[in-house]
This record gives C-alpha cells, structure tokens and sequence, in this order.
C-alpha cells in the first residue's frame, strides 16, 4: 500500500472510488433521485478533475497495486472556517475506504498524512464534518483529539442531514 498525491490521470478512478465509498456507507439514508444527483454533482469524473487541478483541494490516495482503495482531501480554504476562532483551520473534507479496506490500518495512515499536511502548511487547526449517526467514524475522530465544536448539515439531493462540527486544535 502507498500514499501519493492525485494527479489529473486519477480523476475518473477517484470519482468511482469516492462514489463506491459514499454509497457503500450512506446510501440507505437517501432516495434514489437525492442519491444520484448528489453522486453526479460530486463524483463527477470532470468535477473532480477541476478539484486536482485547482488550488483549494489537495487530495490523497491509497494506491494498493495500482488500484485506489481509500482516499482523503484537504481543503483551504475551509466551508466551515466560521464556525471555528482558530485563525487558520483547513478542512478534511472526505476520508474513505472501500468497505472491505475499512479497519485496516489505511484511514489512520491517511489521517496521519492529514494532520503532517495542516502543521507542515502552519495551519492551527483541523475542521471535519461527521454524519451524527456515524458513531464509528466519530469514535475514529476523536482518538486523534477531535471534538464536536457545532451541529450543522449536509444537503444530498433535497435532503438535510444533521452533522456535526469537528475541530482538532494543533
């Protein structure tokens, strides 16, 4: 298993790959229309392309012989930045494995990749949003020291899901 940075060749593996990942945890939540309209906005292969190639998005992958099985993405600025009074947070925006890849070990390596990322870019903090009923992934947050700073929501479709706010302080 290695790390690496995607590149613009990635985009139409990271956009399957995101969402595999985001059906696989969340898809009984949603109608099938909220569901594809919100895979076509954000998993779109040309979507995708654009974040690798902008300057906002930093995305990491997990390459496990050739084929992506986990990823995560920095964000700066962040969508919740004024929810915060650190004084320069960035967003982890998306950290996820195919299902069968969850509990090994990968999250924790693109975590730890994260946070080097945030202190080595001199940011104060890290910012995540967690659906409130993904207890598993909350408890994942908070053994790095993330706490629950807000309640917000995430739109998929014309659906709003209650989340919650999640702050590590560096």
């Amino acid at each position: 298993m290695i790390l690496r940075l995607a590149t613009i060749a990635d985009a139409p593996a990271l956009a399957a790959l995101g969402a595999e990942t985001f059906t696989a945890a969340f898809a009984h939540l949603y109608t099938a229309a909220d569901l594809a309209a919100f895979l076509d906005a954000v998993h779109d292969p040309d979507a995708v392309a654009q974040e690798i190639a902008g300057e906002e998005c930093t995305h990491c992958l997990a390459d496990n012989g050739g084929k992506l099985v986990a990823y995560c993405k920095l964000r700066y600025p962040s969508h919740y930045a004024h929810h915060s009074n650190a004084k320069n947070p960035i967003e982890l925006s998306q950290l996820y494995a195919l299902p069968q890849h969850t509990g090994t070990g990968i999250g924790a390596q693109l975590m730890e990749w994260a946070l080097d990322q945030a202190r080595a870019s001199g940011h104060d903090s890290v910012l995540l949003s967690v659906y409130s009923e993904n207890y598993g992934a909350q408890r994942f947050y908070q053994r790095y020291g993330f706490a629950k700073i807000a309640d917000i929501t995430f739109r998929v479709g014309t659906q709003l899901d209650a989340e919650f706010l999640y702050q590590l302080r560096l």
